[in-house]
């Protein structure tokens, strides 16, 4: 409204002029405010509407704390909770990498034999990595004479030396270890020795080539796929007169069939070797050496489902009736996929003195 309109108009109220407006009474506004807001629905007698409360979140912390409890108790106590997961068929999760000596075995899988389609089933196996992917390698620092790259690189040509001689598949059927030996020092005389006694066809206990190399009879058995399991680790520290001194501690799980075997029904049989060998990077100034290679300072060896015979340089799966022909020690009873202790390198094997040992699985 206008200046001169608000003005009459506080006149006219002031005066009390009939038709003035006049300001409603408290009462008089709250009925307004009724008739404004439509009439009111009736409430139900069951009906109640409770107070609104702040929002809770112990349902997620509750979750977070069993998931921290449930990682926990995985840290901790990783072998014991791998039995509860099923049977480690093909689906069951993979390990984390070894990075330390475990404090205990593998937990119990159910008993049950491979097949050409799982070779790894009912085996703690059936969760650990392919090839050289089980095999850990640790960051490398300064160590003796080396510098950090080359701690790394003899670490890596360490695992090269693992694979070359374990997982080569020439190697597996029984050809000649070429790259294997290439990382091995030509001047060191005693291994040199060996080499030549183990790869002659006729080797003894002390010579036979299986203290190192892996290798079946292709005429005997042949391996389930191209797959190989394996777990284990390097770990490294200065030796003797500046060497950098590499130990590979891993097993070797080689799912193998009759060679002339065929079918779905074919038998499958696990050869578990466990090697333990020791290496010496020299420095050139001190020790004679190729640049490039190693010396070996011991390795030692544990086999399973391989033959205790006498050696013929081959891995002899006991298909069939060979089986249960063996000649078992059932004193010494041993556990194949147990890592926890170290392997006593002695002569450089660890058979028992009579016979084969038993194995607990495989």
């Amino acid at each position: 409204m206008s200046d001169e309109e608000w003005e009459r108009f506080l006149r006219d109220a002031e005066a009390g002029t009939a038709g003035a407006p006049v300001e409603p009474s408290a009462r008089d506004r709250e009925a307004e405010g009724r008739l404004r807001a439509g009439p009111a629905r009736p409430e139900g007698w069951r009906t109640y509407t409770p107070p609104e409360r702040p929002r809770r979140r112990t349902g997620r912390y509750a979750a977070g704390l069993v998931a921290a409890v449930a990682l926990l108790a995985v840290a901790l106590f990783p072998q014991r909770l791998l039995g509860w997961f099923g049977d480690g068929g093909a689906d069951a999760p993979p390990l984390a990498a070894e990075t330390a000596r475990p404090s205990e075995a593998p937990g119990d899988e159910t008993a049950l034999r491979g097949t050409l389609a799982e070779p790894f089933r009912g085996s703690p196996a059936a969760r650990w990595a392919d090839g050289a992917a089980g095999i850990t390698v640790p960051d490398a620092k300064a160590t003796g004479w080396m510098d950090a790259a080359q701690v790394a690189r003899a670490l890596r040509q360490s695992r090269d030396f693992l694979v070359a001689a374990g997982l080569d598949t020439a190697v597996l059927r029984g050809e000649r270890p070429t790259e294997a030996i290439a990382l091995l020092n030509p001047h060191q005389r005693d291994v040199q020795d060996y080499l030549r006694t183990a790869l002659s066809g006729a080797p003894t206990p002390d010579t036979d080539p299986l203290l190192l190399f892996s290798r079946f009879r292709p005429e005997q058995a042949r391996l389930v796929g191209d797959v190989v399991r394996t777990r284990g680790r390097l770990t490294y520290r200065e030796g003797k007169r500046g060497a950098v001194e590499v130990t590979a501690d891993v097993t070797f799980v080689y799912p193998v069939t009759p060679a002339a075997g065929d079918g779905a029904d074919a038998e499958v049989i696990r050869t578990i070797v466990r090697r333990q060998i020791v290496m010496n990077w020299d420095d050139p100034e001190k020790v004679i050496t190729k640049p490039g290679t190693m010396s070996l300072v011991s390795y030692a060896l544990d086999l399973t489902n391989g033959g205790c015979d006498e050696p013929t340089g081959y891995f002899v799966p006991p298909f069939g009736a060979a089986a249960d022909d063996r000649s078992t020690d059932p004193s010494h009873r041993v556990d194949p996929y147990d890592r926890t202790e170290p392997l006593d390198p002695g002569d450089g094997t660890t058979e028992p003195v009579n016979g084969c040992a038993t194995a607990t699985r495989s």
